[in-house]
């Protein structure tokens, strides 16, 4: 069996391309499973061929990486956009329709609509584009994976001004994930305004 591709590639954007959508945008989230924050979301357009060094799934690269991609993809790309859906909205909407909001809001932000959008992940969340969703997108496209950096340094930063908004939760150590610390603060501090009521429902089974 061949081994697959770990490092992200231009492949599906030129095949975009060559079917004659010439414009091309990656699409991804950061936050969908905090407990805590917004959920983000990022557009990217890279012209053909742009290099970015070290660029891959933003899961698999060090803060201090991301952070320098960061400045890098912000300096090459054609076009871009980043966005959020607040926990409000995740508790109105649901996680996913959440999510779609925050894609949505980031590429309607971009300053020339693309005629393709390449979405990471398995559902389209129905930009006005030509979609096609891609299952570890971040991993397989450039553009995919500049938006993966993008997104979740956003959120990232974003989480570190509300550590020291709500300094009792310790967001900058879990960035609002439910780890075991964030479990603690929740039991002595109980849930704050910038928690997911929905995603908190049942935090009483979880401590009993």
């Amino acid at each position: 069996m061949a081994k697959e591709k770990t490092t992200p590639t231009y492949e599906l954007e030129d095949k975009g391309r060559a079917e004659g959508l010439a414009r091309v945008c990656g699409i991804d989230e950061a936050g969908r499973g905090p407990l805590a924050g917004p959920v983000f979301a990022a557009a990217v357009v890279l012209k053909p061929g742009t290099d970015i060094p070290g660029l891959n799934d933003s899961k698999k690269l060090t803060a201090k990486k991301r952070d320098e991609l960061f400045d890098l993809i912000l300096e090459v790309a054609d076009d871009y956009c980043v966005a959020s859906a607040t926990e409000k909205e995740i508790d109105e909407l649901n996680i996913l329709q959440a999510t779609f909001l925050a894609m949505n809001r980031a590429f309607n932000g971009l300053r020339v609509k693309p005629d393709l959008a390449l979405v990471d992940g398995n559902r389209n969340p129905g930009v006005d584009a030509v979609v096609e969703t891609v299952v570890k997108g971040d991993a397989r496209s450039m553009s995919i994976a500049a938006a993966s950096i993008l997104a979740k340094v956003s959120r990232d930063r974003y989480m570190l001004e509300i550590a020291k908004l709500f300094p009792q939760y310790q967001f900058e150590k879990h960035k609002g994930y439910g780890t075991k610390l964030h479990y603690e603060m929740l039991q002595q501090y109980g849930v704050s305004e910038v928690h997911r009521q929905s995603f908190l429902k049942n935090l009483e089974e979880h401590f009993h």
